[in-house]
């Protein structure tokens, strides 16, 4: 768990922010995670990162913050994120966004260039290829599969979701308290109607922002702050091709990307939810040169 916690005024309610090593001297790290998950996603980075100060928050719609009304999209998120800043104290951070995290952390860059020091996107940030004229709710269902029907399932206790878990191809034969952590925290109500805390309707409507709208695309074409894509060797269920199979393409689509690099090993999830993909982040994030930071 996390260090300690705020929770931040944001409209529609409060979000829930987790911080780690709060004493740490130097620049903070603002980490920003995917669109199902929650701030407890950074718990392998926040251990590989022990000197860093990180601020987490859940998104609106997920985690703790799920109870947050008002919009959503994007720059909603982004503008969220500057309120974490804010209540932190904090004038300029590392931007880390992972997935969906990864297109809101390109976009607060671009609404608030002056609060970024320099973008890690994780496994996102850019453009994913789509089927062609298929209608944006479908097109969000076939990339997150069974991902988004998880969100109607129900549960009768946090073991049967940890063991529907068990059973992902992406997470088979991983014990790690800091999984059973992450995904007990995940579930909301009463048992036996436990459910995940983010709702099929929340996914969808950012997904179609973060694949139709205008924020994401323009703010890569400005990318007005140092950035670098970290992209993981599979997809999200470990399978091949990973959601960037082409990372010459990528760096010829965002010229302005500093670099587009493999992280040999992952997976979608353990690109930060292991301590292989998390050693990764870190040393990407240590590697920003000095005028970035």
């Amino acid at each position: 768990m996390t260090d300690r916690t705020h929770a931040v005024g944001v409209a529609g309610g409060a979000l829930h922010v987790g911080e780690w090593h709060p004493d740490a001297v130097g620049l903070p790290w603002l980490l920003v995670h995917g669109v199902t998950a929650s701030h407890l996603a950074w718990s392998w980075v926040a251990r590989e990162a022990p000197d860093a100060r990180l601020l987490a928050p859940d998104l609106r719609g997920r985690g703790r913050s799920a109870d947050v009304h008002g919009p959503l999209g994007m720059a909603a998120h982004a503008d969220d994120l500057a309120a974490v800043l804010d209540t932190a104290g904090v004038d300029r951070a590392l931007v880390v966004g992972h997935s969906m995290g990864a297109f809101v952390s390109a976009v607060f860059a671009d609404r608030h260039p002056e609060r970024t020091a320099a973008v890690l996107l994780v496994d996102g940030g850019l453009p994913l290829d789509l089927p062609a004229g298929m209608p944006p709710v479908e097109a969000v269902r076939h990339v997150l599969g069974p991902t988004a029907a998880r969100l109607e399932m129900r549960f009768p206790t946090t073991a049967a979701y940890r063991d529907f878990w068990r059973a992902h191809p992406a997470f088979t034969g991983r014990e790690d308290p800091l999984l059973d952590t992450y995904f007990a925290y995940d579930l909301v109500g009463s048992a036996p109607e436990l459910r995940p805390a983010t709702t099929l309707a929340t996914v969808e409507a950012d997904s179609i922002d973060q694949n139709t709208g205008a924020d994401i695309a323009e703010a890569l074409g400005r990318m007005p702050r140092p950035t670098v894509l970290l992209a993981a060797e599979r997809g999200l269920r470990g399978e091949i091709p990973p959601l960037y199979p082409d990372l010459a393409r990528v760096r010829a689509a965002a010229p302005r990307l500093r670099d587009a690099r493999r992280v040999s090993g992952t997976d979608h999830y353990s690109i930060v939810m292991s301590r292989v993909g998390a050693r990764e982040v870190v040393a990407a994030v240590r590697s920003f040169p000095r005028d970035a930071t």
